[in-house]
C-alpha cells in the first residue's frame, strides 16, 4: 500500500458538482491499494498518517507535533495511479494496482483504522472509483509518502549519509560498517542526484546515498 500525505490549510473532494467531502487544517492523504496487501498494510500506514510529526511545537520546535496533536483532520481520497509504473514508454501501465473489489475492501478499512486510531469525526473521505475533483491549500508546502514495506522512509527515522560499498538489488543493499555507530543489514537508498536508485549493474561500485534508517519500535 502506498499514500502521499500533504499538510495542508483546508481540502475538499467535489463529485458530479456537489463538495462531498471538506477540512480544514489538517493532512490530505491520496492512497493506492497494491496486490497482496492486507489488513497488515493498511494498519501500518494509517498509523503513520495519524503520528507523522509534520508540525512545529508552541516553542519553535521542528516537527514535534502530529494531526492528533494539533487537532487536525484528515481527508483521505483513493488514487490507484500512485501506483502506476513509467519506467516505459509514455502511457502509464497500473497492473501494480490491486483488483478494484480488494482495493475497495482494504481501503475502507484503511480509512475506518483512521477513524479508530484518531477520531470519526475528524476523518473525511471521498468516494471510491468515483471522477473527483480535489481542491487543496498546502500548507508549506509540504509532502511526503509512505509505503507499507520497508521502502518506507517517514517519520521517525534517522537520515545518514554513507558510502554504499554494494548494491544487492534495486532500492535494497547492504552497506559496510563505515560508520561505528551503524549497523550492517539491509536498508533504503536514496540517490543525492535523483529519486531513483542505482541498478544492479552497478554492484561493486562506490557511490553515496542518502540512508534511512528505521528507528527500533
Amino acid at each position: 500500500m502506498k499514500a502521499i500525505i500533504q499538510r495542508v490549510l483546508s481540502a475538499s473532494v467535489t463529485v458530479d458538482r456537489e463538495v462531498i467531502s471538506s477540512i480544514g487544517r489538517g493532512v490530505l492523504v491520496f492512497a493506492a491499494v497494491a496486490p497482496g496487501d492486507s489488513e497488515k498494510e493498511a494498519q501500518q500506514i494509517a498509523n503513520k498518517v495519524i503520528k507523522m510529526k509534520l508540525w512545529d511545537d508552541d516553542k519553535g520546535g521542528r516537527w514535534k507535533k502530529s494531526v492528533m496533536d494539533i487537532n487536525g483532520e484528515v481527508l483521505c481520497v483513493s488514487q490507484f495511479t500512485l501506483l502506476a509504473r513509467t519506467k516505459k514508454g509514455t502511457k502509464p501501465d497500473f497492473h501494480g494496482a490491486a483488483a478494484p473489489e480488494e482495493a475497495q475492501r482494504l481501503y475502507h478499512y484503511f480509512v475506518d483504522q483512521l477513524k479508530a486510531g484518531y477520531d470519526v469525526e475528524r476523518v473525511k473521505d471521498g468516494r471510491f472509483q468515483a471522477m473527483m475533483e480535489v481542491a487543496l491549500v498546502n500548507d508549506g508546502p509540504l509532502e511526503s509518502d509512505a509505503t507499507s514495506s520497508s521502502r518506507s522512509h517517514l517519520i521517525p527515522f534517522k537520515r545518514q549519509a554513507i558510502r554504499i560499498a554494494s548494491l544487492t538489488s534495486i532500492g535494497i543493499c547492504n552497506f559496510s560498517r563505515l560508520d561505528s555507530s551503524l549497523t550492517s543489514g539491509q536498508v533504503i537508498c536514496h540517490t543525492l542526484l535523483s529519486d531513483s536508485c542505482v541498478p544492479p549493474s552497478a554492484t561493486g561500485a562506490l557511490y553515496f546515498f542518502w540512508i534511512f534508517l528505521q528507528d527500533s519500535p
